[in-house]
């Protein structure tokens, strides 16, 4: 039985394409290239193409006998979504839409899909569980709890099972150096520390220094992609023994202050990292970490790594790749 990964020649994606393969599974990757590398697949198995392409989802994974699908493919700008929100709605919704449809067609039988702690909007606590209501705030968040949505019923009315991950801030790369994020393509905090740390970018924008936190600086969990990808990896797992559909955290249930991010780079990367004090932004809660015990329990997945193993991998994989891919 094949794993169809679709979007796996994106940050995330990759990463648990290599994670797959090492587990012993069968893996095709389904990507347009348009924000993807085919480079960071590391010679697996690429066809290029659209998620909302019904006859080549369906050929596909009639010929490969795709059994799972593990889901990443979609626009993630939160600013880009508010300024282009039929676009967003229309490839991450619809092309999502098209492709459980695809699926259902040709037999596939479990589906992990890639959400976001984004879905949780400004959480009214800390820390975030799954039992908290969905309250999207922005036009993104809203695509991934649509889709989130449509698994469930899909789920209810035709069978398939699926596994929704909402992971909280992905950041650093293979401890091999081998791939990692394009800086071009994100607005992560990590990978733009790193830019301006490299002197590739002006100084970085610390929104807000007089949150009530350690430091006066926002908050937030910060997972390892390779820890991330073992969470799919685990996902798999989960539905490959019959077990019902599911949604669950993946973060540490630990948070990092945006100082200390900025002391960390500088103590790893022996360099100064640039940055300027502004006002807070709108709507920005000050705390978000996540609660990750129901993955935990249910998964058997716990993060392996934190925030040093984080910059580190990070700093080595931007100072050798200032150019990406």
């Amino acid at each position: 039985m094949t794993v169809l990964v679709t979007g796996g020649a994106g940050y995330i994606g990759s990463h648990t394409v290599r994670s797959l393969g090492e587990s012993g599974r069968e893996v095709v990757v389904l990507d347009s290239l348009e924000t993807g590398h085919s480079e960071a697949l590391l010679g697996a198995d690429l066809v290029v193409g659209e998620i909302a392409d019904f006859d080549l989802v369906t050929k596909l994974c009639r010929e490969r006998n795709v059994r799972s699908i593990v889901h990443f493919a979609a626009y993630k700008s939160v600013g880009e979504s508010m300024s282009h929100p039929l676009r967003y709605f229309s490839n991450n919704v619809g092309g999502s839409t098209a492709l459980i449809d695809a699926a259902v067609a040709a037999g596939v039988e479990q589906f992990v899909f890639s959400s976001s702690a984004a879905v949780y909007g400004s959480p009214a606590r800390v820390p975030v569980t799954e039992d908290l209501l969905p309250r999207p705030e922005s036009v993104y968040a809203e695509t991934k709890w649509m889709v989130e949505r449509v698994l469930s019923w899909i789920g209810e009315t035709r069978g398939l099972r699926s596994v929704c991950l909402r992971y909280f801030n992905a950041a650093g790369a293979s401890f091999d150096s081998a791939i990692g994020e394009d800086w071009s393509v994100t607005t992560n905090l990590v990978p733009i520390v790193m830019k301006a740390t490299l002197g590739k970018r002006p100084p970085l924008e610390v929104f807000g220094s007089d949150y009530p936190t350690r430091d006066g600086t926002g908050e937030r969990d910060y997972i390892h992609v390779v820890d991330l990808a073992e969470g799919h990896v685990k996902a798999l797992d989960y539905l490959d023994v019959g077990k019902p559909s599911l949604t669950c955290n993946l973060g540490t249930g630990k948070g990092s202050t945006v100082l200390e991010v900025l002391s960390a780079t500088e103590r790893i990367s022996g360099c100064g990292v640039p940055h300027v004090f502004s006002a807070r932004r709108a709507g920005d809660p000050a705390v978000v970490f996540a609660d990750p015990s129901l993955a935990e329990r249910e998964l058997g997945w716990r993060a392996r790594y934190g925030i040093e193993e984080i910059l580190q991998t990070a700093w080595t994989w931007h100072s050798t790749h200032v150019d990406g891919y």
